[in-house]
């Protein structure tokens, strides 16, 4: 890991992501709070995270075009800017009078937000050997975990020290401090992608234009369709974001009626995801790279899906079921990092440059749409099946998907390396 971690571009863009998730993380716990203090509604709160959830879903796949057309560096460097201006307008809220002001601001900053996390999915590549893929993202996740816990933690203890507008200054420089980060970042220049350049006489169209726009996203969704392996990994795509969805709603209800708990325990079941997190990064990151991508992510994928069963269920039957939780939920995140890893590496290592973008952006679309379409199950049926059967088929879906992977993508993958060489040598 360390290794990894000299190559200074990469420590750049590593680095920045660590100070801006930390700084989104602060602003996150500070905003739903502060929502809702001033009004005491669950809606207004709620309208809050589906207002940030909304852009994923609409603009997700598009951003991806978009991201394969410019200087990915350059795309990350200027949204980052955008973003921390966009935070300005946040600082004229006061009172509930002006509490208007949050919803479009985070529609916007979640709009950026596309363009720059399918740029940096896209960008990474170009900044480590494809042998240290696996390393570079189990780094980003320890960047993650290493933000989540510290911004969780000190989101609270500054907004109620210092109230809101401290923590929005904060985010707002860990924005620019990314822009610096990225700024410092050197590559050598590289020719753009003829492909996606718009010759003189479509571009003196603005319908060509938007046909050309059509066009490259079409052939992102049709690249899909045409490689086995990016089916695949989008079933499984489908299913765990579908899954994640009815998680994210039963688990408050799992809490309360096996665990007999309530906010303290969902808060700290939560927390220790968190470090387990953490732990995963760091185990995957030096042993990871030993398994093929996808072996990693096979056998990840079945524990994960076995051990989220285990969480649901051993409780019934076994005494102390908060604190066995708690340590199946730390114990979980190990498997979780190498499952999202080998997933990351897979997807950077299986599509060519030119089509990274639009594909990163298509799975965060997919990703965000099946999640909702999670939420709206547990919410229509939750009551009815209840949070274990539910909790039962959502772990069941993992363990599923890792096994469609084991049985199916390490054969594609090899034929498709074959027919590769095969074109070479004729």
């Amino acid at each position: 890991m360390l290794t990894t971690l000299r190559q200074r571009n990469f420590a750049l863009l590593w680095l920045g992501g660590l100070i801006s998730q930390t700084g989104d993380w602060l602003l996150q716990i500070g905003l739903p709070v502060y929502v809702y203090l001033l009004t005491g509604s669950a809606l207004a709160t709620s309208i809050l995270f589906i207002v940030a959830f909304v852009p994923n879903i609409l603009f997700g796949s598009v951003a991806g075009v978009f991201v394969d057309r410019w200087d990915r560096r350059r795309t990350m460097l200027i949204g980052n800017l955008l973003m921390a201006i966009g935070l300005l307008p946040l600082l004229l809220v006061h009172n509930k009078s002006s509490l208007w002001i949050l919803y479009p601001v985070i529609f916007f900053e979640a709009t950026v937000e596309q363009f720059t996390m399918s740029a940096q999915n896209a960008f990474l590549p170009h900044l480590v050997s494809e042998e240290q893929l696996v390393t570079a993202n189990s780094l980003n996740s320890v960047s993650s975990s290493v933000s989540r816990l510290a911004g969780g933690a000190l989101g609270g203890i500054l907004f109620a020290l210092f109230g809101l507008h401290t923590t929005i200054w904060l985010d707002l420089f860990s924005f620019l401090f990314v822009a610096a980060m990225l700024w410092l970042i050197k590559l050598p220049a590289q020719a753009p992608l003829v492909a996606n350049q718009l010759v003189p006489e479509e571009a003196s169209s603005e319908l060509a234009a938007w046909k050309k726009l059509g066009a490259e996203w079409w052939e992102g969704i049709q690249l899909i369709s045409r490689q086995a392996p990016l089916i695949v990994l989008f079933v499984m795509l489908a299913a765990q974001s579908l899954g994640e969805g009815v998680f994210g709603i039963m688990l408050v209800i799992f809490v309360k009626q096996v665990l007999n708990g309530g906010a303290v325990v969902f808060g700290t079941l939560l927390a220790v995801q968190a470090v387990g997190s953490l732990l995963g990064g760091l185990v995957i990151g030096p042993f990871g790279k030993r398994l093929a991508p996808v072996r990693l992510l096979g056998v990840c994928t079945c524990l994960f899906g076995l051990i989220d069963l285990l969480i649901i269920d051993l409780p019934l039957f076994v005494k102390g079921g908060v604190l066995l939780v708690g340590l199946l939920f730390v114990l979980v995140g190990i498997p979780g990092v190498g499952a999202m890893v080998s997933t990351q590496t897979l997807f950077q290592t299986i599509v060519e440059d030119r089509l990274r973008g639009r594909i990163f952006g298509v799975r965060l679309a997919v990703g965000a749409l099946m999640m909702l379409i999670g939420m709206m199950i547990a919410g229509l049926l939750g009551d009815r099946l209840g949070p274990v059967l539910l909790l039962n088929i959502q772990g069941s879906v993992y363990f599923l998907s890792g096994v469609l992977a084991l049985l199916t993508l390490g054969g594609m993958l090899l034929k498709r390396q074959v027919m590769s060489r095969e074109r070479v040598s004729t």
